[in-house]
């Protein structure tokens, strides 16, 4: 890697978009050298395992360098990026270094400023607003000169966040970095109700997802090979012929996918149940509710009964709504639902979720599945948004399957699978008429989940498909 001399170019690196991811893919550059950015600016767009995000750079300056082409995978960490900040981005006195659109490399430590007349410290790595920074096994080179007190840090931290370096007033605002604030934000968490962990009274992310859930279960780290920031990919075999076969690389969702799905699959003992149903009458309602004002304006279509009837169903059996706490040998019930719709996308297949889906009414329901379709469909869905399922609805019916065996999404207890809505003789009335039938199969983690929880779930769903009216009483 190529490294810049001059004091006023700054290297942008490859920041963690993704809560813990190791790398991502360049899809595609916004800028080329001798372009001028500004802060804030979207530079490029890259694809982790879990979405494509769009990254924006944190000063203003003129492009320099491009480190790596698109279709690149880079190392979290590494400069993809050089800008010639020279007489740009920074005020009187102020270090370069200084910048609030930086975060350190480590988690939530406190903020520290070169001491004057000292060699300013190795440049911190930048990261997208709202996420966090993973832990590498890359050394840091120790910082020189004396360390500030813990006490001016806070200080420095808190003049940093009042955006204006002023103090803050009678009621001082919680001190929370950028990415912080952003995970809160999208959770509905308020910060001044969060008990705060980190040094010097400063919020971290888990302080904010013990804000909303049950604290659970870290996951281990992963130990990989540490490998060079440009790869070329492996040569095929002797006897591959390119006019008979096509190699697609699995990264990006794919491979984490893949990855998730074997998980899942060798560690929660999965058991799926069938029920075959009659949904003539939920069709027809499907149909009456278009006309209704009150839904004017949304898609109405049968995955929203369906997903509102899986919503009773859990209300009438809580339990379903839990996960396994492998370090605790414990079950975590859910007071929430985040419902998971899986979707399949260009970049393969993800699990974004509705949350707090058993609070919304049904025009609210309606309104957020329309939302979830269209970002998913723009390749635009965040890894947040990702984050937190507790129970899925995949609807394999809409490639006219009949019904499945799904996987259940890791951390999840529970997965429903929809098959095609069909006409078929049924027996109606005492009368074999034709009627609208599908298949509805429920997997479910059998750790948390008895076959006599799992049955029961399954047939209130078909219950309420049948006779929707009981959205009305069982709810």
């Amino acid at each position: 890697m190529t490294t810049m001399t001059e004091a006023s170019v700054r290297e942008f690196k490859m920041p963690d978009v993704g809560e813990g991811l190791t790398e991502a893919e360049i899809l595609k550059w916004y800028v080329q050298p001798g372009d001028t950015v500004t802060d804030g600016q979207v530079v490029c767009e890259v694809e982790t395992a879990k979405a494509a995000v769009e990254l924006p750079i944190p000063y203003d300056g003129v492009v320099r360098e491009l480190r790596f082409a698109e279709g690149t995978t880079v190392d979290v960490g590494t400069a993809i990026i050089a800008v010639d900040v020279a007489g740009r981005g920074a005020g009187a006195g102020q270090a370069p270094e200084a910048s609030a659109a930086e975060a350190p490399a480590a988690p939530e430590p406190a903020a520290q400023e070169p001491a004057a007349g000292e060699k300013k410290p190795q440049a911190r790595q930048p990261v997208l607003v709202g996420y966090g920074v993973a832990t590498s096994s890359t050394k840091r080179r120790p910082r020189r000169g004396p360390e500030i007190p813990a006490q001016e840090a806070s200080k420095a931290i808190q003049s940093e966040l009042n955006g204006h370096g002023t103090a803050a007033a009678a009621q001082p605002r919680p001190l929370a970095k950028p990415p912080v604030r952003k995970l809160a934000k999208d959770l509905g968490v308020d910060l001044a109700t969060v008990i705060p962990s980190g040094p010097d009274g400063i919020i971290t992310r888990e302080d904010v997802h013990a804000a909303v859930a049950p604290p659970r279960q870290a996951p281990e780290p992963v130990t990989a090979a540490p490998a060079p920031a440009v790869s070329a990919p492996a040569a095929p075999p002797a006897s591959y012929d390119v006019t008979r076969e096509t190699r697609i690389p699995v990264r990006g969702v794919r491979k984490a996918t893949a990855a998730a799905m074997v998980g899942s699959a060798f560690t929660a003992p999965h058991v799926t149940e069938f029920v075959t149903v009659d949904v003539t009458r939920t069709m027809k309602l499907v149909e009456e509710l278009k006309q209704d004002k009150e839904l004017e304006g949304l898609r109405v279509n049968p995955l929203l009964l369906i997903a509102k009837a899986l919503l009773v169903a859990i209300r009438r059996n809580p339990d379903v709504n839990a996960s396994w706490d492998e370090a605790a040998q414990e079950i975590v019930v859910k007071h929430y639902v985040n419902l998971g719709i899986a979707a399949a996308t260009p970049r393969g297949l993800i699990v974004p979720n509705i949350k707090d889906a058993d609070a919304k009414t049904l025009p609210q329901l309606a309104q957020a599945l329309a939302e979830l379709v269209a970002t998913a469909r723009e390749g635009k869905t965040s890894p947040a948004a990702m984050q937190g399922g507790t129970v899925t609805i995949t609807n394999v019916g809409v490639f006219g399957v009949d019904t499945g065996t799904p996987i259940l999404p890791p951390g999840e207890s529970a997965i429903l699978a929809v098959g095609a809505i069909k006409l078929q003789p049924w027996v109606h009335k005492g009368k074999v008429k034709p009627r609208q039938v599908t298949t509805l199969a429920l997997s479910f983690d059998h750790r948390l989940v008895d076959g006599e929880l799992g049955s029961k779930v399954l047939a209130d769903v078909a219950a309420i498909l049948e006779q929707p009216k009981r959205l009305i009483t069982w709810a």
